[in-house]
C-alpha cells in the first residue's frame, strides 16, 4: 500500500519547465530509487518534498493524508527529512549542537550541555558512527560531515527520508555503515527516497525505481528486479551509451609538469611525479589518502614545507595560487559549492571573473566582452541554462562543474589542469560530457591531473594512475597494467614501500 505519493507535480521557472505532471508512489518500508540526468528534475522534486519550494500544481500525500506544508519546518513536522548532497550543517557549531539544533535540551532557556553531548555520543555509538560529538563541524572531512547529516536523520526518526547522493563523499566503510542504517530504517517502516547515479547502489538497496528525464516521468519500475543497467541508462539519457568512458589513445608530448619532493602540513611524506603534454594522469586513493592535499599544495593554496614544481622547465612560486595561474596551472576543487562556484552570482560572472583582467584595462569592467566570453563557453561546454544571467547556484552539479571549467578555459595560456572529483554527484550522461571535454583539452596539449575516488572511473579515463595511501604515492600504474584488485590493494593502508605495479 502506498505510503508516500506524488500526484501530478509540476514546477516551472522563468525560461524552463523543471517538472511536468510527475506521479508515482512508494510503499511503507521501501527504498525507492530516483534517477535521472542532472537537470532532469530530481533536485526540484526533492526541494518540493522538503518544503523548500512549492509545486505549481499537484500534491504530496503521506499515509493517505494530503500535505499542504509551505516550509521546511512544516515538512519536518510532517515527518519528512531531506539530506541534500550540498550539506546543511553549521560549520562553527559542534557535531552535538548540529544534531540538536532547534531543540536543545534544557530548562528556562539554559542549555544542558552535558545531556546534549552524552545523548549524541550514545546515539552515534548505537548506529556505529565514530565521530567526536564535541568536534567542530568545520574541522571534519567532507565524508565525516556527510555522516553527521545522516546521523541527524536517524536521530529524528522521520517517517520519510530522502537521501541525495549520500555516498558521494563517503569511504567504503562509511558507505557500509549507511547501508546498514538504511536496512534498519526500512525494517522500522521508514520510506527512503534514494537519489543516486550509482547503479550498483540502486540495485543493491532499492525495491522500486523512478527515472526522470527533462522534467518528465521517463519510467517507473514498481519492482526493480528484472531491470538492467543498460535499460536504466537508456531511460535516463534517452539514448544508448555503449562506452561511457570514451577513452582513446593520443600522442603524448614533452614533459609539461614536474613535481619533486612536495610536502606540507597535511602531506608530510614527500611526493614526486611528472605529467606530459596531452596526458591525463589519474590520482586514486581512499578518503584521507592525501590526494586533495597534494592538489592544494601543487596549486599553492596550502603552505609547502619543501619541494619544487615546474611547468615547461620554469619554476612555479610556492604558496601563491596567483603565481600558479600566471604560470598556467589552474585547480577545480573538490567541493564545488564552497570552493568553486561563487554563490549568489550569475553564470556570466562566474565564468568571466578570472579572465576579465585581460579585457578590463585600468579596472574598468567591459560588460559586452564578459557577456561574449560567457556565451562562448556556455555553448562550447553545453551548459544547460535558460540564460547566462541565471544564478549559478540554481544549476545542476554537472553544469556547475562546466561553469568552473569555463572560468579557467577563458584564461589565457593554461597548460596544466588539476581537477578534483570532477564527476561527484553527476549523472552518467553528464559524466560522458565532462570526459569528452577533458579528452579534448588533453588533445590540445594540456597536462591534466584528475583526482577520483571511483576506481572504475579513474581506470576508465586515465593514461596512467598514481595510487596514494597515507599521504604518499604507493604505486604508479601504466594503462597497459591496469588491474582493479592490484590497484585497490596498493591503496589500502599498512603497505610497506612505494613501488611500481
Amino acid at each position: 500500500m502506498a505510503f508516500l505519493e506524488f500526484r501530478n507535480i509540476s514546477k516551472g521557472y522563468p525560461g524552463v519547465q523543471a517538472l511536468s505532471g510527475i506521479s508515482f508512489s512508494v510503499e511503507k518500508g521501501a527504498v525507492h530509487g530516483l534517477m535521472g540526468e542532472n537537470g532532469a528534475g530530481k533536485s526540484t522534486l526533492i526541494r518540493i518534498l522538503s518544503g523548500d519550494q512549492s509545486a505549481d500544481t499537484g500534491s504530496i500525500l503521506i499515509d493517505d493524508g494530503e500535505q499542504n506544508y509551505r516550509s521546511v519546518r512544516d515538512a519536518f513536522h510532517a515527518g519528512v527529512i531531506v539530506i541534500h548532497q550540498e550539506l546543511q550543517l553549521v560549520p562553527e557549531l559542534s557535531v552535538a549542537e548540529n544534531l540538536w539544533l532547534g531543540r536543545f535540551p534544557g530548562k528556562a532557556g539554559v542549555i544542558d550541555g552535558r545531556t546534549l553531548v552524552e545523548t549524541v555520543r550514545t546515539k552515534l555509538e548505537e548506529i556505529g558512527i565514530d565521530i567526536d560529538p564535541t568536534a567542530k563541524v568545520s574541522s571534519l572531512s567532507l565524508g565525516t560531515r556527510q555522516m553527521v547529516e545522516i546521523a541527524k536523520a536517524v536521530m529524528l526518526e522521520a517517517r520519510v527520508i530522502a537521501l541525495d547522493e549520500p555516498t558521494s563523499s563517503l569511504s567504503s566503510r562509511e558507505s557500509e555503515i549507511l547501508f546498514s542504517l538504511i536496512e534498519r530504517l526500512k525494517a522500522k517502516g521508514t520510506v527512503i527516497l534514494y537519489v543516486s547515479h550509482r547503479l550498483d547502489e540502486i540495485f543493491r538497496l532499492c525495491d522500486s525505481l523512478t527515472v526522470l528525464r527533462d522534467g518528465k516521468l521517463a519510467a517507473h519500475h514498481p519492482k526493480i528486479a528484472g531491470t538492467t543497467r543498460e535499460q536504466i541508462i537508456a531511460e535516463m539519457v534517452g539514448r544508448e551509451i555503449s562506452n561511457i568512458w570514451g577513452w582513446r589513445e593520443r600522442p603524448l608530448g614533452d614533459m609539461r609538469l614536474e613535481v619533486k619532493n612536495l610536502s606540507g602540513p597535511k602531506l608530510r611524506n614527500p611526493v614526486s611525479f611528472s605529467v606530459r603534454r596531452g596526458e591525463i594522469l589519474g590520482f586514486f586513493g581512499l578518503i584521507g589518502a592525501g590526494r586533495s592535499e597534494m592538489a592544494r599544495l601543487l596549486y599553492g593554496a596550502d603552505h609547502r614545507h619543501q619541494g619544487s614544481v615546474s611547468i615547461d622547465g620554469v619554476a612555479v612560486s610556492a604558496n601563491n595560487p596567483k603565481a600558479a595561474i600566471t604560470a598556467g596551472m589552474v585547480l577545480c576543487p573538490e567541493d564545488r559549492k564552497f570552493d568553486g562556484i561563487i554563490q549568489g552570482r550569475s553564470i556570466e560572472e562566474n565564468i568571466a571573473i578570472s579572465s576579465r583582467r585581460h579585457f578590463s584595462p585600468f579596472g574598468i569592467l567591459n560588460p559586452k566582452k564578459e557577456a561574449s566570453v560567457a556565451e562562448q563557453f556556455i555553448a562550447r561546454l553545453r551548459v544547460r541554462t535558460p540564460s547566462r544571467r541565471q544564478d549559478v547556484i540554481n544549476l545542476s552539479g554537472g553544469n556547475q562543474q562546466k561553469v568552473i571549467l569555463g572560468r579557467w578555459l577563458s584564461e589565457q595560456g593554461i597548460k596544466v589542469l588539476v581537477i578534483d572529483e570532477p564527476t561527484r554527484g553527476i549523472d552518467v550522461g553528464a559524466k560522458s560530457e565532462i570526459y569528452e571535454i577533458l579528452y579534448g583539452l588533453a588533445a590540445d596539449g594540456l597536462a591534466i591531473i584528475v583526482i577520483l575516488s571511483e576506481l572504475p572511473e579513474v581506470m576508465g579515463i586515465s593514461d596512467r594512475i598514481m595510487v596514494m595511501c597515507q599521504g604518499r604515492i604507493a604505486a604508479e600504474v601504466a594503462r597497459t597494467d591496469f588491474d582493479e584488485r592490484r590497484i585497490l590493494a596498493a591503496a589500502l593502508p599498512d603497505r610497506n614501500a612505494a613501488g611500481t605495479i
